[in-house]
């Protein structure tokens, strides 16, 4: 049994917590905020509590389901595509993450669930709880569980990657991508570009960006050959490679701030998917 407010007790739960508050909120912000929220219902629980580890789980779920609720409404009348805060890691570090379970194709497959499907996908298909488990923390019957499981599966199923990229081969083409960008060279971007790809840009309202998703290279190519005639060169010379998401990608320096860049690698030796972040409620997190 662990005493509330034994802060050694929470702390051993909180990056577990962390992920799985992000995979529900897509939003690196709103996730810490979830887990600080646990950690005060936490500190003000009355009893003992024996499993301490599956009460967390129970308190973050059902916080975090209270959040997308909520979140709807802001949803329906956000501005443009919405894309996930991005999840930065260093390329020095070691991936803290399940690529697959983080990245950008994912987790807007996991928009399309509603909070419940997608806290019970989450739980028992990428934290491997049983549905006994998963039943309790939802307060929900283990018939309904699996039901919304079943149905979430067929949601997401095609959001996996049906093959692996060598990360060496991704980087490669991230750096193909922006050093034709960067250069104005149309012919070779849209060389590394698949036939099927698609770029979203996500301002919120608040950057100038695409306010439809691209699909194609000629579309992606149009609306870079637009930006570079506004502004003489559409991507900044230098920028800071790192991991988002999972995917390859670069952080940018803009004169109305930062940006971020994923690219999702494709078959082939094309990339399939470009998604940059401009928004600035979603940058805050960004190191300096």
């Amino acid at each position: 049994m662990s005493a509330p407010g034994d802060i050694a007790a929470f702390e051993a739960e909180r990056p577990r917590l962390k992920r799985l508050a992000y995979r529900m909120l897509g939003s690196v912000s709103e996730a810490e905020d979830a887990v600080q929220d646990a950690w005060l219902r936490w500190s003000r629980a009355g009893d003992e509590i024996a499993e301490p580890a599956a009460w967390l789980v129970r308190v973050t779920s059902r916080l975090c389901i209270d959040r997308m609720r909520a979140a709807k409404a802001r949803r329906e009348v956000y501005r443009g595509p919405w894309l996930p805060e991005p999840l930065i890691e260093e390329l020095a570090d070691d991936p803290l993450e399940r690529a697959e379970d983080v990245s950008v194709a994912f987790l807007l497959a996991l928009e399309r669930l509603s909070p419940l499907e997608r806290a019970v996908f989450l739980l028992h298909d990428v934290f491997d709880e049983d549905y006994a488990q998963v039943a309790e923390t939802l307060g929900r019957n283990e018939a309904a569980v699996r039901q919304l499981a079943s149905r979430a599966r067929a949601h997401v199923k095609d959001a996996r990657p049906r093959f692996t990229v060598d990360e060496a081969e991704a980087a490669r083409l991230a750096a193909a991508f922006m050093a034709a960008a960067a250069q104005g060279d149309m012919k070779a971007l849209g060389a590394v570009l698949a036939a099927d790809a698609v770029m979203l840009t996500d301002g919120g309202g608040k950057r100038s960006a695409a306010l439809r998703p691209l699909h194609g290279p000629a579309d992606i190519i149009a609306l870079l050959e637009g930006l570079a005639w506004r502004s003489g060169l559409a991507w900044p010379l230098s920028f800071r490679a790192v991991r988002i998401n999972g995917y390859p990608g670069v952080i940018l320096e803009r004169e109305d701030g930062p940006m971020t860049v994923a690219f999702q690698p494709g078959e082939g030796g094309k990339l399939a998917g470009v998604y940059m972040v401009r928004n600035p409620d979603k940058l805050g997190h960004l190191k300096a």
